[in-house]
Order: structure tokens, then sequence, then C-alpha cells
């Protein structure tokens, strides 16, 4: 009775997905994926380590026809799955940090996280609330762990809702369109992309290596001149 052994097929292929890699979470999930990404490294703790930068500039390639060899997404789709991710989880991310406080961020082990948790904490005190929810959005960890923050120092909600609405909307529309504009204009620019992301994410730290600048010629402008005399003392 030593017929063929009958093998049966799983229902599904199986779903490989690497979620470091844009390319990969867009080709298995499309613009919802890209929402569920953007909510939960903008307002989740854990999220932290997710591609935000190098997903929204290349979703924004994607939404070009024939730029790139991956799946085609629809522009309005990327940019409102975009936007409702990213401002949702930051909100998330501030109601959490007001009820849980810093006990959320101390449960984490991660050194990464809580170097991002001091740089942030370093910018609403150097910059104040407007701007640092601004440049937070463009500086990777840092936007994870700045919305928790805020909550739990108790931005006011108002001022906290205002300007994380604001950077969103520069961080992922701002990202979408440049994706989108350079397949535009560039054809054939896929096989770029690995250099571009980096590009990219380059970029998205010069307005904090600006304010940074700045700040320290603010500090050492007004720092006290220290005058020595011609007897070897100071005054």
């Amino acid at each position: 009775m030593g017929g063929p052994a009958l093998v049966l097929a799983p229902p599904f292929p199986p779903l490989a997905v690497n979620v470091l890699d844009a390319s990969s979470l867009l080709a298995s999930f499309g613009a919802l994926g890209l929402a569920v990404v953007l909510f939960a490294e903008t307002g989740l703790l854990i999220g932290f380590f997710l591609p935000g930068d190098s997903l929204l500039f290349t979703a924004g390639l994607l939404c070009r026809a024939g730029a790139y060899s991956g799946p085609h997404l629809d522009l309005a789709q990327v940019l409102a799955a975009s936007v409702v991710g990213a401002l949702a989880g930051a909100q998330c991310g501030y109601v959490l940090g007001r009820r849980g406080g810093r006990a959320l961020l101390a449960r984490s082990h991660s050194r990464r996280l809580h170097e991002g948790a001091a740089r942030a904490e370093e910018l609403l005190g150097r910059y104040g609330h407007a701007r640092a929810i601004v440049l937070a959005r463009f500086v990777p960890v840092v936007r994870t762990v700045l919305n928790p923050l805020a909550g739990a120092l108790g931005v006011g909600a108002r001022t906290f809702a205002v300007w994380q609405v604001a950077g969103g909307l520069l961080w992922t529309v701002g990202l979408v369109v440049a994706g989108y504009g350079l397949g535009s204009a560039l054809p054939g620019v896929d096989r770029y992309l690995l250099p571009l992301v980096a590009v990219v994410v380059v970029l998205s730290l010069l307005p904090l290596a600006f304010e940074l600048l700045r700040g320290r010629r603010r500090a050492a402008a007004e720092a006290p001149t220290i005058v020595t005399r011609t007897d070897g003392g100071q005054r």
C-alpha cells in the first residue's frame, strides 16, 4: 500500500516580516501597518527601536508608480495613516506619562531608552515645551520618550496637544512628501534606497543640532567674563 504520502500545505503562507526594515513592513501591511508602527514608536516605550523616519520616506517613495520595485501605495492613504498614527501615538504617550509618571521608564532596562529620556528632559529644560515637543519629532528614541516624559513633568495638556500636532504634521507630511517627490524626480531611485534613508536620518537630526549649537553660543555669550589682574589674581 505504498502510495505517495499526502502532505497538507498550511492554509496560509508563513509571514516573514522584518520589523526593522521599512520595505518589509510596508510590503506586508501597507498603510495600516504604517499607522500602527508610528503609533507604537511615538506612544509606547516599547516602540523606540522602530524605523519611523525611513518608514515614512519609503512609504512616500512607494506612492510613486514605477519608482520602486515594491508594492504601490496610495498617497492619500499614506498621508492619512501616518498623521493619525503619529498624532494618536504621541497623545497616548502623554496620557500614559501623566498616569504612570516616571515609573514607566524605570521599569525598562534599556540603556538606549534611558539616554533618550535624558536628552528629552534636556530639550524640555533648555528650549521650553513648545520647541522641545516639535524638535523631538525629528530625533529617534527622543520622540518615543518625550511624550510620556512631558506628561510626567506636568506639561499642560493644551500646550502639548497644540505643539505635538504641529511637530507631527511637519515630521510625517514632510518625510512622505520628500520620498514621493524624489521618486517622481529620479527614475530608478530604488537602487539608492539605503543611502537615501541614511541621508534622511541625518537630515532629521539637523534641527536638533542647530538648536544645540545656538544654545551653546548663547550660553557662552551670557557667561561671566573672568578678568585677570596684572598681579596674577582674578576678578
